[in-house]
Order: C-alpha cells, then sequence, then structure tokens
C-alpha cells in the first residue's frame, strides 16, 4: 500500500486516533517527507508543543517515528530531528488484530464457563457466585437478579472471531 493510500485509510485513521488521540491526530495525520523538529511541527500545525511531544513519543513507542540527536555545538542545546515510519503500520494493525482474536477467544471461554445473573432494574451482571453471596439480591436497588441467557453474546463472539480468523489467515 503506498504512503498516501495508507494515511486515507480510514482503518489506519482510526488507529492513528487511537494511539495518539484528538490533540495529536494533527502530527500523525500530516507527517513531514524528512526529518522536522518537534518545534517546526508545532508552529507549522498551530498546536502546543506539549501535544506534540506527546503524539510523537507515542508514535516512537509504536515504532511509527524515529529521531535522531543533534548537539549545537555553540550552545551545547541536543536538537531532536524526527522522521516518520508509517510502513510499519500494516504490521502494528495486524498484532492489534491478533491481540483482539486472542482477547476474544478467552472472553468467549469465559461466558461459556460461568452462570450468569441479572438486575434488570439496574443492569449489573453478577458470577453466579457472587449472586448467591448476595442472596440473588441486587445490592444497588434490591430487585431479585434472575438467570440471564448469554448465547446471543457468545454467537456474536463466535462471528467476530471467524472474521478475525479469516482476515488475518489462521485456523481455529
Amino acid at each position: 500500500m503506498a504512503f498516501e493510500d495508507l494515511l486515507d485509510d480510514p482503518v489506519v485513521q482510526k488507529y492513528l486516533h487511537e494511539l495518539v488521540g484528538p490533540k495529536g491526530m494533527p502530527v500523525a495525520a500530516a507527517p513531514p517527507d524528512g526529518e522536522v523538529t518537534d518545534e517546526e511541527l508545532a508552529e507549522r500545525l498551530g498546536l502546543e508543543l506539549n501535544d506534540v511531544r506527546r503524539a510523537l513519543f507515542i508514535l516512537y513507542e509504536n515504532d511509527l517515528a524515529t529521531y535522531r540527536r543533534v548537539r549545537d555545538e555553540d550552545s551545547g542545546w541536543l536538537t531532536y530531528l524526527w522522521t516518520f515510519q508509517y510502513e510499519n503500520v500494516p504490521e502494528n494493525l495486524r498484532e492489534e488484530m491478533e491481540r483482539l482474536l486472542e482477547a476474544l477467544v478467552e472472553r468467549r471461554e469465559y461466558e461459556l464457563q460461568n452462570e450468569f445473573y441479572l438486575c434488570e432494574v439496574c443492569s449489573i451482571r453478577f458470577e453466579f457466585g457472587e449472586a448467591m453471596d448476595l442472596g440473588f439480591e441486587c445490592p444497588e436497588c434490591g430487585s431479585a437478579v434472575e438467570a440471564m441467557e448469554n448465547t446471543d453474546l457468545v454467537d456474536a463472539m463466535d462471528e467476530r472471531i471467524e472474521e478475525l480468523r479469516s482476515e488475518l489467515a489462521v485456523e481455529a
């Protein structure tokens, strides 16, 4: 996928937004060619320097940006020159999908191995042991808690697990 196409992809945009948040999104969405300082980015984008730095370090932590330090001969100050590396985005997204798949499989098992009770008034869900300890009464409102069927939830998880396995081309 070409660099420009990558940034136009709504999945990539959502991923970047999840990483850097709304204040950091202008930094992530418009990476300059070549090296740039955090001060230059802040000025160019009209953002607070701290917001730019926060976004840059998040991108760095996720292997989407690198920097090199240059010491000013006269002042001794260090300048950080940042370079964006969005070619790592597809692999990062794949790893996120793999983590999601693993979490869904674990959650599915939890849902299948437990019996749940629900307070219809407060919409609080309890495991059987908790419900029993509470005398099958909601601690918030005192209403009786009723056995809850979670088949629809498990079915939805099965569907999403299957979709993820298909997208990742992995077997069960």
